[in-house]
């Protein structure tokens, strides 16, 4: 049982995003991604999740930065601004 969802960390999330975009390169981002992956996995295992959740809450983050990234990079590109 996970008490807080990898994919509800919406702070984390939305933290993780915006570092990922603001990386130089493809090179500096995987290797960002590759540290926050390890870290992530670190405190999932501490926590006694089973490998199989990890791998699950894993890609369930990952799968939320990847969304979140993608709302970051056009939240400015619409008609008018940012403005919603």
């Amino acid at each position: 049982m996970i008490v807080f969802p990898m994919a509800n960390r919406v702070g984390r999330i939305r933290d993780v995003a915006a570092k990922m975009l603001d990386k130089p390169t493809d090179r500096a981002a995987a290797f960002y991604r590759d540290q926050v992956t390890d870290a992530l996995l670190r405190s999932l295992a501490r926590a006694g999740i089973s490998a199989a959740k990890q791998d699950e809450q894993l890609g369930a983050f990952w799968s939320a930065v990847e969304v979140e990234m993608v709302r970051l990079s056009y939240r400015g590109s619409r008609p008018g601004g940012s403005a919603a």
